[in-house]
């Protein structure tokens, strides 16, 4: 086997890394301050400042729906630079001022450009990465949205503070011009033969293949957008405000630190023996999280929380990838962001509905034993086999 044929840290791996970067900045430096702009701006009640935050997800979602059969048609490259022109064209749709619902409007389309670019993104890397070091190399690409996860609530809030929305709208938009000016120096081998399905049936929109791996993300995901969601309302009753401003940096420094150890593992021995690990963190991590009283207990739930979420969301993705023929790369990448996306828009609405009932230390406690159950649902989707082709193998 040849040397070059197993390298990972090519030009075209760092540069689609490196867009995903700037895509995952802007989309958290807005999440955690367009609320607030829909508020101070245009007098918006706390459900329609949800709403201005989460249909963001929504227009994602739909824009996952179809980006799989134009990624399989068009080609990856093509489809990169389109869903980045896209993209980066609506930011400028922020600096108009017609109002709650033309914000409401502009965030859908600004999301589906997102879905069109990030899923083209994991499909390109999917197709850079060699085989025998998928699981590895889709650990340290996913670990350029992580560093955005960390680094875009802490600008965005910053911003918020210091500068004027239209400062942090003319900053989103400069990041999108330098995303999509590194999109141009990729260069990416198209799928031979491609067998682009027609119509609408299901193989249409999504990847059977990777459909079961894509409902273990799905699960996880709402279950970890009360996280996202809701971790300053709680810290706020807890009077942990402090220690909640910090949560997020220490989740992503537990993913840096984990991925590159389990995309090796996971390559070397096999999806279930960074599945299993991860899924059971995650759940403890909820159960600590519902327990925590101080700021020591918060921040270790969020090191847990990103041991273990971290790692479901990279190891999904990799089995997805792999789950898939080569020419339904693409469609498989769309299904596993389609599942993830439902997960982390429609999961805040219906955990919303719960905390009244419970409040927030109960809900995640409850969410606690939905990541328990997950253990069970991936043995059933994956797990089970995923051990019998270790064994055939060994």
């Amino acid at each position: 086997m040849h040397l070059t044929a197993q390298k990972l840290w090519t030009k075209d791996f760092l540069i689609i890394s490196l867009v995903n970067f700037f895509l995952t900045l802007i989309f958290f430096l807005l999440m955690v301050t367009i609320g607030v702009h829909a508020v101070s701006a245009y007098g918006a009640s706390t459900s329609e400042a949800g709403l201005v935050t989460g249909i963001f997800i929504i227009g994602t979602l739909v824009g996952r729906l179809f980006i799989g059969r134009l990624i399989d048609s068009i080609g990856r490259r093509k489809t990169l630079l389109i869903g980045l022109t896209f993209f980066t064209a609506t930011i400028l749709l922020y600096f108009l001022d017609f109002g709650i619902g033309f914000l409401l409007f502009t965030r859908f389309v600004h999301g589906l450009g997102m879905g069109l670019s990030s899923t083209a993104t994991g499909t390109i890397v999917a197709q850079v990465i060699p085989g025998s070091r998928k699981g590895e190399g889709i650990g340290y690409y996913s670990m350029s949205s992580t560093l955005a996860t960390a680094i875009g609530p802490f600008v965005g809030l910053m911003m918020s503070q210091y500068t004027s929305f239209s400062v942090i709208f003319l900053t989103c938009l400069i990041v999108g011009l330098i995303s999509l000016g590194s999109a141009l120096f990729v260069k990416v081998p198209e799928a031979e033969n491609p067998q682009v399905i027609r119509g609408f049936s299901l193989g249409a929109f999504v990847e059977p293949k990777a459909l079961p791996i894509a409902l273990i993300i799905g699960v996880a995901a709402l279950s970890y957008s009360s996280v996202l969601s809701y971790i300053n309302f709680y810290a706020s009753e807890l009077d942990l405000v402090e220690a909640a401003s910090i949560f997020f940096l220490v989740y992503s420094i537990a993913v840096l630190i984990s991925r590159p150890i389990t995309g090796r593992l996971m390559d070397a021995r096999g999806a279930n023996v960074v599945m299993y690990p991860a899924i059971v963190l995650f759940a403890i991590g909820m159960l600590v999280l519902s327990q925590a009283n101080n700021a020591v207990m918060l921040l270790l739930a969020g090191a847990l929380i990103g041991l273990g979420f971290g790692n479901i969301q990279s190891g999904t993705q990799a089995i997805a990838v792999k789950a898939a023929d080569p020419h339904r790369m693409g469609m498989a990448t769309s299904t596993f962001f389609i599942a993830l996306d439902a997960g982390l828009g429609f999961g805040p609405y219906l955990i919303g509905l719960l905390i009244p009932l419970t409040g927030f230390s109960t809900l995640y406690l409850l969410l606690s034993g939905v990541a328990c159950f997950t253990v069970l649902l991936y043995y059933l989707m994956n797990g089970r086999r995923e051990r019998t082709e270790m064994k055939r193998a060994a």
